[in-house]
């Protein structure tokens, strides 16, 4: 019966050590964006907790300090449960092979696989085991210290575009609010170059988001930046302008919004996220008629030139954001994003939307800002 127990341990040792270079591998080395079963439900128990935390907490700058602990806390804990997971499949596999108590068995595997080496079996089968668990231990380690300057240089590119969106969009950053200001300082010859480093941003996000998830979680340094509502926002102010002024629209605004929820659907599929991929321009969308209009006043405001009525702009926006707005919603929710206007709601943080500050263009023959800088000619 002890002979049954050893080896049926000894398999459980051997599943368990198997798995988890699985998932290892499926995490840190395939660029592909794979979840393993150990990463998903852990890591989703992880980010639960932080989201169950913040929601107590008092205001929307609190709950983002505390989610920003959120990821990095998580890459700390997850190399924590593959070295305990490898702990326990090499400890489960010396125990019948050294003949020695299951706490011997932990304490010579944890020796090796640390590299401590003050704790050896005898034998050559379980010396063979003891060699394996130590390069396990080096290997793991060394994956996940090189894991880490990838997430870096991926965030560090996804950032610098994002704090420079600040001064065009508000923050938190707001479709309308990009053309209003664009408008209200001359800038609207530079929306086709605006709308081309987007597009190229885009290609990125989506590449280096889908292969490794872990950066969709990772926060901005500013509590209302955030790369999910600055591309929606991007994406709003082309689906606006193409809307409003088609005469004035450059073909980068439509290449723009192409790319832009391609990488949003590429994003999508690796968290199972169920979408149309081919919606109807007639289909419904949830943001409302009203808060359209609120959105055109801005624009108005600024000084934004519009071909178009509300009304007749309507249909056309509407055929424009029906491609992204599901997605886009689920993702400002999933990852507990800053309420931005036209960015649905936050179940995971029960906050309501945040209204940008109109930015006040002043100069010295009109201190005040209350003039408008005429819209030059784009023709």
């Amino acid at each position: 019966m002890i002979n049954v127990l050893h080896w049926l341990v000894f398999a459980l040792g051997i599943v368990l050590v198997l798995g988890n270079w699985l998932s290892v591998i499926r995490t840190l080395v395939a660029p592909r964006g794979f979840y393993s079963r150990v990463f998903s439900f852990f890591t989703g128990t992880w980010r639960n907790a932080f989201l169950f935390l913040a929601r107590r907490l008092p205001d929307y700058r609190a709950k983002d300090r505390l989610l920003s602990l959120q990821e990095p806390t998580l890459v700390l804990a997850l190399l924590a449960i593959w070295l305990i997971i490898f702990l326990t499949g090499f400890a489960f596999i010396i125990w019948p092979l050294s003949h020695v108590t299951i706490a011997r068995a932990f304490e010579i595997a944890g020796s090796s696989e640390f590299t401590l080496g003050f704790a050896t079996p005898t034998g050559p089968a379980p010396m063979a085991v003891v060699f394996m668990t130590a390069a396990t231990g080096v290997v793991v380690i060394a994956l996940q210290v090189g894991f880490l300057p990838t997430l870096y240089n991926g965030y560090n590119r996804r950032e610098t575009l994002l704090t420079l969106l600040e001064s065009r969009a508000g923050s938190p950053a707001w479709g309308p609010e990009i053309l209003s200001r664009h408008a209200n300082v001359g800038l609207m010859e530079n929306l086709a170059e605006f709308y081309e480093q987007w597009e190229k941003w885009s290609a990125d996000v989506g590449e280096s988001h889908t292969t490794y998830p872990s950066l969709l979680y990772f926060r901005s340094p500013k509590p209302l930046a955030s790369w999910i509502v600055g591309l929606l926002a991007v994406l709003d102010s082309a689906a606006l302008l193409l809307s409003f002024s088609p005469d004035l629209s450059p073909i980068q605004a439509r290449l723009c919004l192409r790319m832009g929820f391609t990488a949003m659907r590429d994003i999508a599929q690796v968290l199972r996220f169920q979408f149309d991929e081919d919606p109807l321009p007639t289909d419904d969308i949830l943001l409302t008629y009203e808060d359209f209009v609120k959105g055109v006043e801005r624009m108005r405001q600024g000084g934004f030139p519009m071909e178009r009525s509300p009304e007749e702009a309507w249909p056309h926006f509407k055929g424009w954001r029906v491609n992204y707005e599901p997605i886009a919603y689920f993702l400002c929710n999933h990852v507990a994003a800053p309420v931005a206007p036209w960015s649905g709601d936050r179940k995971s943080l029960k906050e309501s939307a945040i209204i940008p500050v109109r930015v006040i263009n002043r100069r010295p023959d009109d201190p005040e800002g209350k003039s408008i800088i005429p819209i030059r000619d784009l023709h």
